[in-house]
């Protein structure tokens, strides 16, 4: 399977950081002695996508849809990425999951899964802003960086020749000038020249404030309203469910899903995560090519 989407995946080669047998089996003991007190218990798990459960390349494995499918049965997943609603519902059909919520464009958008609903879903919450100011910090940086917002109706309007797979949908060309006047549920700005160090170089001299934002893999900049991020909307998940807080599982391996991995009860980064999302979790899971997020569906399986 492949659901491709390059704005949060590490694009290193699947062998660069092979994982030692000892370490290997150190990673699921770990797992399983911080996740035995919740077998038989009803747990929500909040799954980042790119990197999470699919690697770089946009694959999904076939054991990770296994467990995908099977958890996706007996818990509530709920599928939390930075992708707009249409590059979201692939991997929601992926797994199987026809009823309960996603997270989409960072914790702007949650939907309900219902077959009864138009398409099987309904659009319950989004949380929009105005990203004027901090669109134009950026731009007296990188004026000749791409754009794009994403609106609350689904469309995603950028700069000419801007197109992601994590946009779900066709581009609409336009013009910056326009762009910096829209109301926003998730904003986008991306400089292909540049590398992810000189661009968080980039991002820190423009100034930019009054948003929350997350830096991803490569020059990539997720933006969204302040406080707003897949945390403050699975936290509304899980309220609506009433799980208990310890009984919240979070994984994801980007900048996007450190508040994320810090708001569940057991935050796991996936093993290729940099040290910064590491140090946001309470342990960490094997990496994508050794499917670390199907070893933490697989502790809970019954």
């Amino acid at each position: 399977m492949s659901i491709t989407s390059k704005s949060m995946s590490p694009s290193f080669p699947a062998d660069a950081f092979p994982t030692p047998v000892g370490e290997h089996d150190a990673i699921l003991s770990a797992l399983q002695e911080r996740l035995a007190p919740l077998l038989g218990r009803e747990v929500l798990f909040g799954l980042d996508v790119d990197g999470t459960l699919v690697d770089h390349d946009g694959r999904m494995s076939p054991g990770m849809h296994r467990a995908l499918q099977q958890a996706a049965t007996q818990q509530h997943v709920v599928i939390a990425t930075g992708r707009s609603l249409g590059a979201t519902l692939p991997i929601v059909r992926a797994a199987g999951i026809e009823r309960g919520f996603a997270v989409c464009s960072n914790g702007a958008v949650t939907v309900e899964l219902d077959p009864a609903a138009d398409g099987g879903w309904r659009v319950i919450d989004t949380r929009t802003f105005h990203p004027q100011e901090a669109l134009e910090a950026l731009r007296r940086v990188a004026p000749h960086a791409h754009y794009a917002v994403e609106v609350a109706s689904g469309e995603v309007y950028a700069t000419p020749g801007f197109q992601d797979q994590s946009f779900g949908v066709e581009t609409i060309a336009t013009d910056l000038d326009a762009l910096v006047v829209m109301e926003a549920v998730r904003v986008v700005v991306h400089v292909p020249d540049l590398s992810a160090e000189e661009f968080r170089a980039l991002i820190k001299d423009s100034g930019v404030n009054g948003v929350q934002y997350a830096i991803g893999w490569t020059a990539w900049l997720d933006i969204a309203a302040p406080g707003i991020s897949k945390a403050s909307a699975l936290e509304m998940v899980r309220e609506r469910l009433e799980i208990a807080p310890e009984a919240t599982i979070a994984v994801g391996d980007g900048f996007n899903d450190v508040e994320m991995l810090r708001w569940a009860g057991t935050g796991i980064a996936m093993g290729q995560a940099l040290d910064g999302v590491k140090d946001a979790a309470d342990l960490q899971t094997l990496d994508i090519w050794n499917d670390g997020t199907a070893e933490v569906l697989r502790v809970l399986a019954g």
